[in-house]
């Protein structure tokens, strides 16, 4: 099964594989692999939320250029104790989002 995601707005991909070891569906979310991300459009940045949980994850906005839209994604880079298979994954929200589109074949 293919799992893509796209943003809103344009319909760029900012993440899809085939390869059940570049995705994880976990609590609801997708988690992408670096390697099935497109990294191009997608900027990781300084902004912060912490998970009671899970730690702390950095927001992730999309850009490429012309457009721009905050926080469609998210990274986990140390996440806590028990959520280790999410570390440095890119997190989406599953199904259709304001910023995001999930697409499935």
């Amino acid at each position: 099964m293919r799992v893509t995601i796209k943003e809103r707005t344009t319909g760029t991909v900012l993440a899809t594989t085939d390869d059940p070891n570049q995705v994880l569906a976990f609590e609801g979310n997708w988690y992408f692999a670096p390697a099935a991300v497109n990294q191009d459009v997608l900027k990781v940045t300084a902004n912060t939320y912490t998970c009671g949980y899970k730690g702390t994850c950095n927001w992730v906005n999309f850009d490429d250029g012309a457009h721009a839209t905050p926080q469609v994604a998210w990274v986990y880079p140390s996440p806590k104790p028990g959520y280790e298979q999410i570390a440095g994954r890119y997190g989406f929200y599953a199904g259709d989002r304001l910023t995001t589109v999930e697409e499935r074949a």
